[in-house]
């Protein structure tokens, strides 16, 4: 159930946070990169595939040569938005990975700041399984007070945040909190450890892939109450890339070798899934077995697409339960133009 950890050695770790937090505290900006590199962070597991493979076959480095310019790309890993998010208004990084809740956060709070975060682009849209080992839990109503569901960043995450929505709609928009009281914050290798050996404190698990489908087959007693594509209706993004205006506007052709080469790969993951499989396996140093790998990239409810889909849904009920200030119009609002002259949702 191990999950490969965290690869970034502790003094680019230090050297991240602190030039993050200096940044934060004198509210200076950062400045953008000349034309010619790009700094991208990534988490871990399968929901990254895309970058995976971008970062395999060097495709930004591609599209840049064939628009005439030489991009030197740098890969960081990094656990958490938290951090991605400091260092991406530190400047030290350009692109950064999350859920889309966390993302629209940020472009949230930085509007009109001069530093306004903007959503690149989708990086697929797969479910997340609220699951339970408790026999007794068969809906959202039937959790009590000694239930406990692991999330990997209570109240603020994507799991979270999609279960206050719902919460919400069930519950009332005055309790779209009432779940966060047994919601507690653990990785998603520890709680799927959990929810198989039974007998511990935490029986829930709001969980991603390929988490949910390690902890339906290795204990029968686990099973589903319900998915992020019930609440949201249907099949949405689950994490998406994010920069700032600045890095955008100054760094046109940079720019759009990246995007030209996100819709690459997702282009070469849907014609090539044995090959796309190998290449998260070896690219993350992944311990999962080719079989499962291929299992969820066979599973038509997960689609590696840059297509936003339903981030809108995100973007109207966080605004109404105050989570976010500003409204958006639509989702295009908060994508950058290149994905917004696209269809999507």
């Amino acid at each position: 159930m191990s999950s490969r950890p965290d690869r970034i050695p502790t003094r680019r770790k230090l050297l991240l946070a602190a030039t993050a937090s200096a940044a934060l505290l004198t509210g200076l900006p950062s400045a953008a990169l000349a034309e010619g590199k790009i700094r991208i962070a990534q988490q871990f597991g399968i929901a990254y595939l895309i970058l995976d493979v971008v970062r395999d076959q060097k495709l930004i480095e591609k599209h840049g040569r064939e628009a005439g310019i030489d991009i030197e790309v740098e890969w960081a890993s990094i656990s958490g938005a938290t951090a991605m998010n400091e260092a991406l208004l530190s400047g030290s990084l350009d692109i950064v990975s999350a859920g889309v809740p966390p993302a629209l956060t940020m472009w949230d709070r930085t509007k009109g700041s001069g530093q306004e975060v903007k959503l690149v682009s989708s990086l697929g849209s797969l479910p997340n399984y609220l699951i339970t080992n408790n026999p007794a839990v068969k809906t959202l109503a039937d959790f009590g007070p000694n239930d406990r569901i692991a999330v990997p960043a209570a109240g603020v995450g994507f799991q979270s945040r999609t279960l206050q929505i719902e919460t919400a709609r069930q519950f009332g928009a005055e309790n779209f909190k009432k779940f966060d009281d047994i919601s507690v914050s653990l990785p998603h290798p520890d709680a799927t450890a959990a929810l198989v050996a039974g007998g511990t404190e935490i029986n829930s698990h709001f969980s991603s892939a390929p988490f949910y489908y390690q902890a339906l087959a290795a204990n029968p007693a686990v099973h589903k109450v319900l998915s992020s594509y019930d609440i949201l209706g249907g099949p949405a993004t689950f994490n998406v890339l994010y920069a700032t205006a600045p890095f955008h506007d100054e760094n046109p052709k940079t720019y759009k070798a990246l995007y030209a080469a996100l819709g690459e790969a997702a282009g070469w993951i849907a014609a090539n899934k044995d090959a796309a499989a190998e290449t998260f396996i070896r690219q993350q140093n992944s311990k999962l077995s080719p079989e499962l790998v291929l299992e969820i990239l066979d599973d038509p409810e997960n689609d590696f697409t840059i297509t936003p889909e339903k981030t809108e849904v995100y973007a109207r009920e966080l605004h109404k339960l105050g989570v976010l200030k500003n409204e958006a119009a639509s989702w295009k609002d908060f994508f950058f133009e290149e994905a917004a002259a696209g269809s999507g949702s």
